[in-house]
């Protein structure tokens, strides 16, 4: 499926990939040190909180799980089944996530935890934009399947098999942006506060404008009346 992807969504992804490192880093660094972009963690810390009796606890991390699936389902709302293209589902859906991250951060410098929610929702929302297309091989908003396919590769070099150079070529990218987005937040993030997740809010932004753009060239001109 991955060859499937056309060229000009490479770059899409990277972008992708460094806004959801920069808003991890921002939650780890900042708020109860959350993981806000993956829900590894969150669920095995529900497990937890459930086995203790914490309720509050248990509230709190299932309302992050939540938060992540309803922005999912938001995308798969707006987006059109198995087809990738620049049009105003794109747009939508990154212009929401860019919002949600926007708000986000002036909930949370108010210990609202509310902000927590949003930005999870934010993650949900744009890890699902490629996830539908591709088949579920390309996630934007974590890098363990990424590292993992690398390990893969450098095992079959090293058996002298053939592998998906495209592949690699994936996981780096996806990798990469995700590494840099979290360095870019960890270095501002004394200046910027909770602030820092107007970074990646600004690239979902500047993804989304590409995807007007398109739509509007794309649509049909409109016949003069006579």
């Amino acid at each position: 499926m991955i060859n499937r992807l056309p060229h000009w969504i490479w770059p899409g992804i990277w972008l992708l990939a460094f806004a959801a490192g920069a808003t991890n880093a921002v939650g780890l660094i900042t708020f109860q040190h959350e993981c806000l972009t993956h829900l590894t963690g969150n669920t095995s810390l529900l497990g937890i909180s459930l086995a203790h009796g914490s309720v509050v606890a248990s509230i709190h991390y299932l309302t992050i799980l939540a938060s992540f699936v309803a922005g999912c389902a938001l995308t798969g709302l707006l987006m059109r089944d198995d087809e990738l293209t620049l049009g105003w589902q794109e747009a939508a859906a990154l212009g929401l996530s860019a919002a949600l991250l926007t708000i986000s951060p002036l909930l949370l410098e108010a210990d609202n935890f509310s902000g927590l929610y949003l930005a999870a929702g934010a993650c949900g929302l744009q890890n699902s934009i490629v996830t539908g297309y591709s088949g579920s091989v390309v996630r934007t908003t974590h890098v363990s399947g990424m590292f993992t396919d690398l390990g893969i590769f450098l095992g079959r070099s090293l058996r002298g098999v053939p592998a998906n150079r495209r592949r690699l070529v994936m996981s780096c990218t996806v990798i990469s942006g995700f590494l840099l987005g979290g360095i870019t937040c960890a270095l501002v993030i004394d200046g910027m506060g909770y602030r820092a997740l107007w970074i990646p809010a600004g690239v979902a932004a500047g993804l989304a404008l590409p995807c007007l753009v398109s739509e509007f060239k794309s649509r049909p001109p409109k016949s003069s009346a006579r």
